[in-house]
């Protein structure tokens, strides 16, 4: 898979400092992307456009981040694909990891697996 990454610096936009790319969406689809830097607390993501979401919380290198509001029991996707299941509300700019998603590839085959 192909994901275009920005690589210009961008001027600040209301008085919040913008610089370089620092989430990659790897699929139109996703509702997460990777953060490719540490992003700081109200920094807004920048994929292959500046998007308007700002990170909630501190997102650790190589960590998800949620592009848009995610309802508890709603698939989170990446790559395209089913990676878990949200088992709480995520808010968009939130940070997604092992503290609100179930990850449920591999567990055994079963049918929860497939319908992933």
């Amino acid at each position: 898979m192909v994901s275009i990454i920005l690589n210009k610096v961008l001027e600040s936009r209301e008085g919040i400092k913008i610089s370089k790319n620092n989430v990659v969406i790897i699929n139109k689809n996703d509702n997460v992307a990777t953060a490719i830097k540490d992003i700081k607390k109200d920094e807004i993501l920048i994929g292959d456009v500046v998007l308007e979401v700002k990170a909630l919380q501190s997102i650790p290198f190589g960590h998800k981040v949620a592009l848009k509001d995610i309802q508890k029991g709603e698939k989170v996707i990446k790559y395209g694909e089913a990676i878990g299941v949200a088992f709480t509300n995520i808010h968009a700019g939130e940070h997604v990891h092992i503290h609100n998603i179930e990850g449920r590839r591999g567990r055994g085959g079963s049918k929860e697996d497939k319908d992933l």
